[in-house]
């Protein structure tokens, strides 16, 4: 809405420019688009149009064109309602605040959890990839800012329009798996996740441990795996026997853990089915003379026109690698489901495999390549430096949520909110989970982060722990004012009793909403959700510290204060369906 209104008076101030420059110059002239920019204090108004482009154009002072524009606008009867003001050399504008707040109300009241979505994408098919991980471990940190992302990301190109598939590549072979199997193998003992008591995800991650630990006393230990690896893919039968129920194990630890953080999927795919569709793609683009043949019988791509080396595709003995299987999944995809785009959400430390794999694609004359994308996000690291899986100095997922699910449920019992809340283990789940993903998205994707746990689950600053407060403080006002609503028949809301600047401030940002999922989708970037909900959090705060709303007096006031409130209180629930942050009505 906001969006709409500036567009009506960027129009109106461009076509009178363009006249004015006729009247000046005797003749049309090509003018440079005008800027849209918002003044740094709100005394200046709401929108500000630079004018030292047009004015060097016209040969005039920026000023005099100013007050020129301000002139002619004014006396434009059907132009947009708000006042024009003078800042230098620029043409602002104050937005009528009364009409902006009356039409959010009803946009608000009418479309609820709608409000802010759009159909920008409408008719788009994409198929998203996440998470993506190994059967030899559990799930870390870093797969918890993937997945995050992932599901915000979807949630966030579902509000623009778009059709979303959302994908998971489980990759359940190659040498890594491999070594989890051979060290359980020689440690193992026929333990199982049963007779330990370890959940299966966990259970096979110790092995991967182990086998690190044993490869640094044994030199051979990383050429049996390799031979392992051999036998798998010749279909040895005791190797496969072994590789299912181990596979089992994880997939059955991962599900928990997925159900846990609130992650779904559309559809699963396994590196063990497409790796072979992979290798024959290969075998082909070599048939066809799209890729090439070593001496030792690897195969290569070379990559020149893209100015990078070479790529090997299948190694020596024919074994394939995350390439090879990775191209025939992208096509088991399309031919699964034709998408129009495919996203990516992969670590930026991987831009280089997919760059060449988006080449390969291409070169094997698929034209979908062209609408591959790869959302490249940082690392995330402790405050004590970066994790490392083999050494098994990761933050695992599972015991992260549950830090942050006691760290909450302790907070509950020290502010004695137990009859608040009702069920507290549930309510702790719900807070860990909003500062989990909260804090993970707030930072832009591509930029290295570090996770606090305990910084993350504060209930004050920028958190998730905060905005959900933020949430149930207004749930509690309407439940107060809800006992008192009998003394209210009849009285509407009157947007032109909400004159503070801080009222205004709110307005603005409310109407700001359906801009912001629509860059958020455009950009692929949760964190301009995160930016957005922080500062409608901290104006509401700020507002309602300063000001009465059940006991403003005036019952007309009182009214509109409430419906205010209702305003932000939707546009808060709403926002947090795009970031993972569940609601809360008491905390």
């Amino acid at each position: 809405m906001l969006f709409k209104v500036r567009q009506l008076w960027k129009a109106l101030v461009e076509e009178q420019i363009g006249i004015y420059a006729r009247e000046m110059l005797g003749s049309d002239i090509v003018l440079p688009p005008l800027a849209v920019q918002t003044p740094p204090k709100p005394e200046l108004g709401d929108i500000a149009f630079p004018l030292f482009a047009y004015a060097k154009l016209l040969r005039t002072a920026p000023v005099k064109l100013a007050s020129e524009l301000k002139s002619r606008i004014e006396k434009i009867d059907n132009r947009p309602l708000g006042d024009l003001l003078i800042a230098g050399p620029y043409l602002n504008i104050r937005i009528d605040m009364n009409s902006l707040a009356s039409e959010l109300s009803t946009e608000i009241a009418s479309r609820k959890e709608a409000y802010g979505t759009n159909d920008t994408m409408a008719g788009q098919r994409v198929t998203i990839e996440f998470s993506c991980p190994n059967t030899n471990k559990p799930l870390h940190l870093g797969h918890m800012r993937n997945d995050s992302i992932g599901e915000s990301v979807s949630a966030i190109l579902k509000a623009n329009g778009a059709n979303v598939r959302k994908v998971n590549l489980i990759n359940n072979r190659g040498v890594h798996i491999c070594k989890s199997m051979l060290a359980y193998q020689k440690f193992g003992n026929g333990e199982t996740p049963e007779s330990t008591g370890i959940k299966g995800d966990h259970f096979v991650g110790k092995f991967y441990v182990k086998f690190a630990n044993w490869a640094k006393e044994d030199p051979t230990a990383e050429a049996q795996a390799q031979e392992m690896l051999k036998k798998w893919e010749d279909g040895d039968r005791e190797v496969l026997a072994l590789w299912e129920t181990m596979n089992k194990w994880t997939l059955d630890g991962l599900a928990e853990s997925y159900k846990k953080m609130g992650i779904s999927f559309d559809a699963f795919y396994y590196e063990s089915n497409t790796y072979k569709f992979g290798k024959d793609e290969i075998l082909k683009g070599l048939a066809d003379g799209v890729f090439y043949q070593e001496d030792d019988g690897s195969v290569w791509v070379d990559l020149s026109s893209i100015n990078l080396d070479k790529k090997v595709l299948l190694r020596k003995d024919g074994t394939s690698l995350y390439m090879t299987q990775d191209v025939g999944t992208a096509i088991m995809r399309h031919q699964d489901w034709p998408f129009d785009s495919l996203i990516y959400v992969v670590a930026s430390e991987q831009q280089y495999h997919f760059k060449v794999l988006f080449y390969v694609l291409d070169q094997l004359g698929y034209d979908w390549a062209k609408n591959l994308h790869h959302l490249s996000y940082g690392m995330v690291n402790l405050p004590e430096g970066k994790m490392k899986s083999r050494e098994g100095t990761v933050v695992d997922a599972d015991d992260l949520v549950a830090q942050l699910t006691e760290l909450a449920s302790s907070e509950i019992h020290e502010k004695q909110r137990e009859d608040l809340v009702g069920d507290v283990e549930q309510t702790a789940s719900s807070i860990a989970l909003g500062a989990l993903n909260y804090y993970l998205l707030q930072v832009i994707p591509t930029k290295d982060m570090v996770f606090n746990p305990a910084e993350s689950i504060s209930f004050a600053g920028n958190t998730g722990p905060y905005l959900q407060y933020m949430g149930a403080r207004i749930c509690s006002m309407l439940r107060k004012f809800e006992t008192e609503e009998k003394g209210y028949e009849g009285i509407g809301f009157d947007s032109s009793l909400l004159t503070l600047s801080d009222e205004r401030e709110l307005v603005k940002q409310l109407a700001l909403y359906p801009q912001i999922v629509a860059k958020a989708g455009a950009d692929l970037d949760p964190s301009i959700v995160c930016s957005f909900l922080y500062e409608l959090s901290r104006l509401f705060s700020k507002w309602y510290h300063d000001n009465p709303v059940l006991k403003a007096g005036d019952k007309a006031l009182v009214r509109s204060r409430i419906e205010l409130s209702k305003m932000v209180l939707q546009v808060l629930k709403n926002a947090f369906e795009l970031i993972g942050i569940p609601f809360l009505e008491s905390m």
